[in-house]
């Protein structure tokens, strides 16, 4: 893979745009004041590349403080939330269809900014997937909720997870141009984080799976020595004849 290649910051920007875009809109609906909205959207935009940054790659300060243009773009999604569309704000479906594009440019942009820095492939896809998901943890953390991406639920981090290991396959596997893998990507998984929603694909609570249900006593067990593990009539409650 092509380690020289840059993603264009048009595209960083578009992610950054519509993960802020999801903090305005829970804002809304919660009927925050100006600086509730303000702060949850900067928290959700630019908390996965923060946590990409500061945490993973220790590149120095973040890009995300270097450069006011993505500062722009969450007080722009903020702006635009507010002037358009407040009833249709309303509608947790909307949160969902934004917050699955943002997912997939996330998870494009962490890739592509692990593999530069020099990670092998699979460091590159554990910090794609946290870029991908961290502003999103950040906004239900800071509204008192267990993160979506922790829950049982349709196909959140799955599909962020996906969509990681998609855009090396385009690139190295079919051979598409940097571009075009990420926009394949992004398309991706915003179909699959559509499908999930639509068709209602969940994954399942772990303990409701095979191993961990209770197995109920074999009668074969029981009766194997000629007992029922009942008391005989006329028994005392000790289940012994006397």
């Amino acid at each position: 893979m092509d380690q020289g290649f840059e993603l264009p910051l048009y595209l960083d920007l578009f992610a950054v745009f519509l993960m802020a875009a999801t903090g305005a809109i829970e804002a809304i609906r919660r009927k925050f004041d100006l600086v509730g909205l303000l702060g949850l959207s900067l928290a959700t935009g630019l908390g996965g590349a923060l946590i990409r940054d500061g945490i993973f790659l220790q590149s120095g300060v973040p890009a995300v403080v270097r450069n006011p243009q993505y500062l722009y773009a969450v007080a722009g999604a903020a702006l635009a939330c507010l002037v358009f569309g407040r009833r249709a704000l309303l509608s947790e479906r909307l949160v969902a269809l934004v917050d699955a594009a943002a997912l997939g440019a996330y998870a494009v942009v962490g890739m592509e900014k692990s593999l530069a820095f020099g990670l092998d492939f699979a460091a590159a896809v554990l910090v794609g997937t946290v870029n991908a998901c961290g502003g999103g943890i950040l906004r239900d953390v800071l509204m008192r909720e267990e993160p979506m991406v922790f829950r049982p639920g349709q196909f959140y981090g799955l599909a962020a997870l996906l969509g990681c290991l998609t855009y090396p396959f385009l690139r190295q596997s079919l051979g598409l141009p940097p571009l075009s893998a990420a926009l394949g990507t992004i398309l991706f998984t915003f179909c699959l984080r559509v499908l999930a929603i639509t068709r209602n694909w969940r994954t399942a609570p772990v303990r409701d799976t095979g191993l961990f249900r209770r197995r109920r006593p074999s009668v074969h067990v029981l009766t194997a020595r000629g007992k029922t593990g009942l008391p005989k009539a006329g028994s005392p409650p000790g289940g012994h004849d006397l």
